[in-house]
C-alpha cells in the first residue's frame, strides 16, 4: 500500500521540545519518540530511539542475512521481530550512553512505531505515546500505555481517570533506562483508506477519544490532521510538548 505521512509538533509551555519523530515511506516506517531527562538529556535519548530504530529497519530490509542480536520470537511476524529488534537496540544505546556519560545518566523515551509491509501493519510501543486508527469514521486505540494508571486500573479505567489521578503520568516502561525490556507489540491486517495517528501524550493528555475523532473527521489530508490534533491540544494548554503523525494507506 502507498503511504502518505504528515508530521506536526509544537514546544507547548516547555523551554524545550524533547519529542522526536521520523517517516521513511520507502520502507514503510514511522516513529513517534517523548524523550525525558534532565539537561536536555530527554532529546537526546528521543533523537537516538528514532535514528538507531530507522538505522535497523533499513538493515534488515537491505540484507536477508543480518544479525539478530535478541533472537527471533516464533510467535511473532517478521516485521514484529524487526521492529521490536529495533527497540530494543534503541534502548541498548541509549542505557550505554547514560552511563557512558554522567549528564545523561538516566535518560529515556518512549516510543510508538508502525511497520507498515503489504497488506499488515506492525505496531510497537513503549511508555505513555500512542498509536490510533482511523477507519469507517471511528478511532479506535491500537497501544495501551505503560503507565500505573493503565496497568493497575485498566485500558478502559484509565482513560476515565487519567485526567485527575496523582499518579497518571507514572511510567512503568521506558527505552533507555535499564539494560533491556521488552516492548509491548500489535500485527493488524490493513484496509485502503485506513488512517493512522502516533502522538505523545502533549496531544492525548489533553484531547480525549472523542475531541480526537471530531479532529480527524474535520480534515481531509494528513498534514491537516496533524496540525488540527496538535492546534488543539495546544489551544486546551497542554503542559507538554505536543506530537502527532498521521499516516493515511491507499
Amino acid at each position: 500500500m502507498e503511504l502518505t505521512v504528515a508530521g506536526k509538533t509544537d514546544i507547548g509551555p516547555r523551554s524545550t521540545n524533547e519529542d522526536r519523530f521520523g517517516w521513511w515511506p520507502e520502507l514503510g516506517l514511522v516513529v513517534v519518540a517523548d524523550g525525558m531527562g534532565g539537561h536536555n538529556a530527554g532529546e537526546v535519548a528521543s533523537q537516538l530511539a528514532v535514528d538507531v530504530i530507522h538505522g535497523f529497519i533499513a538493515e534488515s530490509a537491505a540484507s536477508p542475512e543480518i544479525t539478530w542480536p535478541f533472537g527471533i520470537e516464533l510467535a511473532n511476524s517478521l516485521d514484529v521481530n524487526r521492529l521490536t529488534t529495533a527497540v530494543r537496540l534503541a534502548n541498548r544505546q541509549i542505557f550505554a550512553e547514560g552511563s557512558r556519560h554522567p549528564e545523561l545518566s538516566g535518560m529515556g523515551t518512549t516510543v510508538v512505531a508502525a511497520l507498515v509491509t503489504g497488506a499488515r501493519v506492525a505496531i510497537v510501543s513503549v511508555g505513555d505515546s500512542r498509536v490510533y486508527r482511523w477507519r469507517g469514521g471511528q478511532l479506535e486505540q491500537l497501544t495501551q500505555d505503560d503507565t500505573w494508571l493503565a496497568t493497575v486500573l485498566g485500558l478502559k479505567a484509565a482513560e476515565v481517570a487519567e485526567s485527575s489521578h496523582p499518579l497518571r503520568h507514572v511510567l512503568t516502561s521506558v527505552v533507555g533506562t535499564r539494560d533491556d525490556l521488552k516492548p509491548s507489540t500489535r500485527d493488524e491486517p490493513l484496509e485502503s483508506g485506513d488512517t493512522f495517528l502516533l502522538c505523545t501524550d502533549g496531544v492525548h493528555g489533553r484531547l480525549d477519544a472523542e475531541t480526537l475523532a471530531l479532529v480527524m473527521g474535520a480534515s481531509a489530508t494528513p498534514a491537516d490532521q496533524a496540525g488540527g490534533v496538535v492546534q488543539e491540544a495546544v489551544a486546551r494548554r497542554t503542559s507538554d510538548n505536543a506530537t502527532a503523525v498521521v499516516v493515511t494507506l491507499s
